[in-house]
């Protein structure tokens, strides 16, 4: 098995940076053709960003959180969904680090596999000989057509009764593919729905969802890399936090690039750069935008602590990566809207990033694990002392 030297944080962010151009050139297309791009997945891979959730054992970086999510960042500068598919290929190929390395053994055999995911449990998986019988679907499946292996959720009968959630690593292959994704934004990211029929899943590729939930998995041979010693929750919050970042910074470019020469229309600035206005609104929008930057960094920040140090988390610590994630969301999109409102009329063609990148944001919102006052709810019911109202903490 190959071993890596991983890049330093500066080195994987300055790649990332330098496809910037590349992803701007190529966003209209994905947005019209609902995936990537091929040389944008060329260009990730070529970059080695595929491997910085992969362990080193397969040649991967085992990157900390705050390389995955100054890298997403980046690549959200150029293109809010292609920040977002390596975001969830990114939890996804760490998900697949906590599976029995045998499972790894064979997903990995792959060079750069991509690897999407689902947490919401959209299958019944019933216990057969040697591994279980699933039948559902999977909708908002980033990346599923461009992947080659699917990690997934359902849930599996218990003894007693009731139901237990399980995660199930697929081949995408073994999937029916819906091509349903004609959505606002996000287009790119191609998040289509999957359907398993009677699809027979081997027992150990099969994960028990509760410990992993808690930071507990069944690879030996990654109990020590301090990346897969943490929460699933904390880890899938802290890098979808990233995109929401990139794309306000996105949003800061590109009004600042169309601002030279532009006027306000029906008054007399004939530069828009010069009035009041736009000093306040652009000031106020990288007020914003600091703050996405300050909520996704504490986030990534305290789990690379907890997880260098082996620490356990108390559950106030956990709500609070959800509580860093729903607040970059509401101040990403804030940032953005302050932004795209001052971009004029012309801003709503196509071809003028501004729109599209405020159609990513809202979509971004709109998640269920992004949504702010959710997210917010959460961490307040824990501070006032209710247990917390869901399992994905």
């Amino acid at each position: 098995m190959e071993i890596t030297q991983a890049p330093p944080r500066a080195e994987l962010v300055r790649r990332a940076s330098e496809l910037v151009p590349l992803l701007r050139e190529k966003a209209v297309w994905m947005d019209e053709n609902r995936q990537l791009h091929p040389d944008v997945i060329e260009a990730i891979t070529d970059a080695g960003l595929l491997k910085m959730r992969v362990p080193v054992r397969y040649g991967g970086y085992e990157s900390d959180m705050g390389t995955v999510v100054d890298v997403l960042a980046e690549l959200g500068r150029g293109d809010g969904s292609t920040a977002w598919t390596v975001a969830v290929w990114s939890i996804s190929t760490w998900l697949t680090g906590l599976f029995p390395d045998e499972v790894q053994d064979e997903v990995f055999s792959t060079p750069d596999v991509r690897v999407c995911g689902i947490l919401s449990p959209g299958a019944m998986a019933v216990p057969t000989e040697g591994g279980y019988i699933v039948n559902g679907k999977w909708s908002f499946n980033t990346g599923a057509q461009q992947s080659t292996w699917n990690t997934t959720a359902a849930v599996t009968p218990v003894e007693g009764g009731g139901f237990a959630p399980v995660m199930l690593a697929i081949p995408v292959a073994d999937l029916q593919i819906v091509d349903d994704w004609h959505t606002s934004g996000l287009r790119g990211s191609g998040s289509i729905t999957t359907i398993a029929k009677d699809l027979f899943v081997p027992a150990e590729r099969a994960l028990p969802m509760g410990p992993v939930l808690q930071g507990q998995h069944r690879s030996k041979l990654n109990a020590n890399a301090p990346i897969f010693n943490a929460p699933f929750m904390a880890t899938a919050c802290s890098i979808v936090s990233a995109p929401a970042l990139g794309l306000a910074l996105a949003a800061k470019d590109a009004f600042l690039d169309r601002l030279p020469g532009r006027k306000i229309t029906y008054t007399s600035y004939e530069n828009q750069s010069e009035a009041p206005i736009t000093h306040i609104e652009v000031a106020g929008a990288i007020v914003a935008i600091d703050e996405v930057r300050f909520h996704a960094h504490r986030a990534a920040d305290l789990l690379d602590t907890k997880s260098r140090a082996g620490e356990p988390w108390t559950l106030e610590e956990r709500a609070r990566i959800r509580l860093d994630l729903g607040a970059a969301c509401q101040r990403a999109e804030e940032a953005i809207g302050i932004l795209a409102n001052a971009s004029g009329g012309s801003s709503v063609y196509r071809d003028v990033a501004i729109q599209r990148i405020r159609r990513d944001v809202q979509v971004l919102n709109l998640h269920a694990i992004l949504h702010p006052n959710t997210n917010l709810e959460l961490y307040g019911r824990i501070v006032c002392g209710l247990d917390a109202n869901t399992l994905y903490v």
